[in-house]
C-alpha cells in the first residue's frame, strides 16, 4: 500500500461491522507484467462501496479474482487471500462465487443472443414443474422427466424487469436487443438471484444514457438499503458522489485511497486516480474551419431496421474534417445510423458519399468506398477475438486494398497468403508509444486482453486505410469523458 492509502476501515460502517468480504494481499501478474500489488480491500453490508482508478489500474482483474473468473486461473492464478464472512474461501470459478452469494454484473455481455430475456435470467436457476404425466414418464424411464415452469419463469422475470425500470417483454429475443437493453437483463438476471449477498457492477452505466443510467443508481442505493453489498465501478465520477458510500482507489495496481465519500471531493479523486495536480482549464477553442467545407456524406429519409433502434426517416449532412456527434437514449436510433449505411442492418434511403450514391446493405461496397466502422459491440462485430492485435489492425486493409499480403500476381489476389512480416512491423512502427507498446500487448490474442484494451484495439483496425472516413459508435463508451455518444468522425 502506497503512503497516501489509508487504512480500509476509514468508513464508519466498517468501525462497528466486521467486513461481509476482506481481500487481502491480492498480487497478479499477466505474462510477467504485474497489474496487481498486494492490494486489500474490505465490504460490509450494505454499503456501495467505489472502485475506481485509471484504464489498466487493475479495477476489473481484482473483480475477475473476487469472482472466479477462468481468466485468473488460466494465466497462473493469484497471491493473497479472500475471506468471506469471516472465512478464508477458496473461489475457483463463477459457479462457487454464486454459490457463495456473489454476483457480478460484467462488462462483457454474458447472454446467450438465441434465448429470451426470461431464459437468460434464470439459466441454470430454471423453475420446475412435475405434473402427474412427469412422475408416470419418470417412474417408466427411472430418471426425472420434470419440465420448464415457463409461468414461474415470466413472472420472476417480469418482477426483475419492473425493480430496474425496464418496459420489455420478457418473452423477448437477447439477440438484437442494442447495447443498453443487454445490460439492464444482466442486472435483472443478478437482481433476481435470492441468495446474494455481495454484487459487482463493472461500469453498468458505461452503456448507458444518464436518465437511464439515474434509474440504475436509484435502483443500486436501494439493494445496498435492503442489506446487500454493492462494489462499484465507475469513471463517472458525479455517480461516486451521488451514491457511494466509501472509495477506494487503485492506481496502476496499488491501493493508494481508501475513504468515507463524505471526506473527499471529484477534484482529489481525479488527482489520486492520476497521481498528479489536475489544472483547470482556462477556456475553450473552437474550430469553425469545417464550417466552409462541402458535406462529405449525406442521408436522406433513412430508415434502419436494427431490432431496439429503428431510423424511421432522417436527414443529415456531415462535413469534410468535422467530428459530428449525436446523442439521444437507447433504444432512440443513434446506433442504427452506423450499421444501416455501412450494410449490417436492413436500410433504405438516399446516401452520398463524396457525391456518389451509396448502395444500401452491401459491406463490401462501403468498405471499398472509403467508409470504415468501429462497432458498439466490439466482441461480436468489431474484432477478431482469436488474432492479435496487429492482426486485427492489418485485416481490414488487406480486404480492401491488399495491404499486407503476398502474392504472385494481382488477378491470383484469393491465393494470397498473410504477410505476418508486415503486419508485426506495422503497428510497432506507428504505435511505439501506444498503450498496446508499453504494456507489451502487441502480440496477444485480442480476447485475453481487458475490455478497455479491446476498446482502443478496435478503432486502431482502420488506420491503414488512406483516404477514409470512420464511423464510431459509442467509442467512449466506460472511459473517463464518456458522455454516450454515437459519433461520425470524418477523418478525410
Amino acid at each position: 500500500m502506497s503512503e497516501s492509502a489509508t487504512p480500509d476501515s476509514t468508513s464508519p460502517n466498517a468501525e462497528v461491522t466486521s467486513p461481509l468480504l476482506a481481500l487481502r494481499g491480492i498480487c497478479k501478474e499477466y505474462y510477467g507484467t504485474p497489474v496487481l500489488k498486494r492490494v486489500d480491500l474490505n465490504l460490509v453490508r450494505g454499503e456501495v462501496h467505489a472502485l475506481l482508478g485509471e484504464n489498466g489500474a487493475g479495477k476489473s482483474t481484482l473483480m475477475n479474482i473476487l469472482f472466479g473468473m477462468p481468466v485468473i486461473h488460466s494465466t497462473g492464478g493469484f497471491e493473497g487471500s479472500i475471506v468471506l464472512d469471516g472465512e478464508p474461501t477458496e473461489v475457483g470459478s463463477p459457479e462457487i462465487a454464486m454459490e457463495l452469494g456473489i454476483g457480478m454484473v460484467h462488462q462483457e455481455f454474458m447472454l446467450i443472443p438465441g434465448f429470451s430475456i426470461a431464459e437468460n435470467v434464470k439459466l441454470n436457476r430454471e423453475p420446475l414443474n412435475r405434473g402427474l404425466l412427469g412422475r408416470l414418464l419418470s417412474r417408466a424411464v427411472g430418471t426425472s422427466l420434470d419440465t420448464l415452469d415457463r409461468t414461474t419463469i415470466r413472472i420472476d422475470t417480469e418482477r426483475a424487469l419492473e425493480h430496474i425500470e425496464l418496459p420489455i417483454d420478457p418473452d423477448t429475443p437477447v439477440g438484437g436487443l442494442p447495447v443498453g437493453h443487454l445490460q439492464f437483463v444482466e442486472i435483472a438476471r443478478e437482481i433476481d438471484k435470492s441468495a446474494m449477498k455481495i454484487l459487482v457492477f463493472d461500469e453498468p452505466t458505461a452503456v448507458l444514457a444518464e436518465t437511464e443510467a439515474e434509474r440504475l443508481l436509484k435502483v443500486m442505493r436501494g439493494l445496498a438499503d435492503e442489506g446487500l453489498a454493492i462494489l462499484f465501478i465507475t469513471h463517472r465520477l458525479d455517480e461516486v458522489m451521488q451514491v457511494a458510500d466509501r472509495v477506494t482507489i487503485l492506481r496502476d495496481g496499488e491501493r493508494v485511497l481508501t475513504e468515507p465519500r463524505s471526506a473527499i471531493t471529484i477534484e482529489r479523486i481525479a488527482e489520486t486516480m492520476v497521481g498528479r495536480k489536475i489544472e483547470a482549464r482556462k477556456g475553450v477553442v473552437t474550430d469553425e474551419a469545417s464550417e466552409t467545407q462541402d458535406a462529405i456524406l449525406e442521408f436522406s429519409d433513412l430508415h434502419v431496421d436494427f431490432p431496439g433502434e429503428q431510423l424511421r426517416g432522417v436527414d443529415l449532412a456531415v462535413r469534410r474534417g468535422e467530428i459530428l456527434g449525436i446523442g439521444g437514449l437507447a433504444g432512440q436510433g443513434k446506433i442504427g445510423i452506423a450499421n444501416g449505411i455501412m450494410g449490417l442492418f436492413p436500410a433504405r434511403g438516399d446516401v452520398l458519399f463524396e457525391g456518389e450514391k451509396l448502395p444500401l446493405g452491401d459491406p463490401k461496397r462501403a468498405r471499398a468506398a472509403g467508409l470504415a466502422f468501429v462497432s458498439e459491440d466490439r466482441r461480436g462485430t468489431g474484432l477478431l477475438l482469436d488474432e492479435p492485435i496487429e492482426m486485427n489492425i492489418a485485416i481490414p486493409a488487406m480486404e480492401v486494398s491488399g495491404q499486407f499480403l503476398k502474392t504472385l500476381h494481382p488477378r491470383l489476389q484469393q491465393f494470397a497468403l498473410v504477410d505476418r512480416g508486415r503486419c508485426v512491423a506495422m503497428p510497432n512502427r506507428r504505435s511505439a508509444n501506444s498503450t498496446f507498446e508499453r504494456q507489451d500487448l502487441i502480440n496477444r490474442s485480442v480476447d485475453s486482453l481487458e475490455e478497455i484494451n479491446r476498446r482502443f484495439a478496435s478503432p486502431q483496425r482502420w488506420p491503414p486505410i488512406p483516404n477514409y472516413s470512420l464511423f464510431q459508435n459509442q467509442p467512449v463508451a466506460s472511459t473517463s469523458e464518456r458522455n454516450n455518444w454515437f459519433s461520425i468522425a470524418l477523418l478525410n
